[in-house]
């Protein structure tokens, strides 16, 4: 059964918040969701860069009151 995981690297900078994701997407089972919460702008451009570049799903990207919720669903 697939889980959601929330990431809090919020005020942390950039490659922090993406590393953190890195970690945790490796912990992850295929088809779990992790959303990730940064104040860091980068993340934005490169979370998404980074999942298409190793082959996992893009959910979602938004911006809520400066903060990026980014949603990435673990392909393989």
């Amino acid at each position: 059964m697939s889980q959601e995981t929330t990431i809090d690297a919020r005020n942390t900078f950039c490659p922090g918040p993406l590393m953190e994701l890195i970690t945790y997407m490796k912990q992850a089972n295929v088809g779990d969701t992790l959303e990730l919460l940064s104040t860091d702008a980068g993340t934005a451009s490169d979370v998404p860069e980074w999942a298409r570049k190793v082959g996992h799903e893009m959910l979602s990207s938004e911006n809520r009151d400066g903060v990026w919720h980014l949603r990435i669903r673990k392909a393989k």
